[in-house]
């Protein structure tokens, strides 16, 4: 896929826009130790009846050989920490992962976003809920370095 395309996973709706690196998150406050930071501006709709944070375990970053953190997500209208996330009320948000000190940032990223399913009966409790399934969509997005 393409970024600007809508990915539908089921439980979301996802639009990647764009990836940039940079030291200051969202928020302008920089923080109290460097770090280097891989942000991703993308838009998306819960499409679930309730609220929810889940987020990080949708939408994925292609890493290094180390494992990277969980990212954090902000909210573009006022750059502040994302919580749950409404049903049905689309959000413009920037997910940021800290990349590992010494390991050069590549020029472009790929995004990997994972599809969830709802069943009415799970396999093995009988219980309803959202599920993880396979990927459905990955997208390479070229990373804007900052000056």
């Amino acid at each position: 896929m393409q970024a600007g395309q809508q990915i539908d996973a089921g439980r979301w709706f996802v639009t990647l826009r764009t990836a940039r690196v940079g030291t200051v998150p969202p928020t302008g406050v920089p923080p109290s130790r460097p770090v280097q930071l891989v942000m991703v501006d993308m838009e998306v709709v819960n499409r679930s009846a309730t609220p929810n944070n889940v987020l990080h375990r949708v939408v994925t970053l292609s890493a290094p050989a180390q494992k990277l953190p969980m990212p954090t997500a902000y909210l573009d209208r006022d750059k502040y920490l994302a919580g749950y996330f409404n049903p049905n009320m689309p959000e413009r948000l920037t997910m940021a992962w800290e990349w590992p000190a010494g390991v050069p940032v590549p020029d472009k990223v790929t995004i990997t976003v994972t599809g969830q399913i709802y069943k009415l009966r799970d396999n093995v409790y009988g219980a309803s809920g959202w599920f993880e399934r396979d990927p459905v969509a990955t997208v390479d997005l070229p990373v804007e370095k900052a000056p």
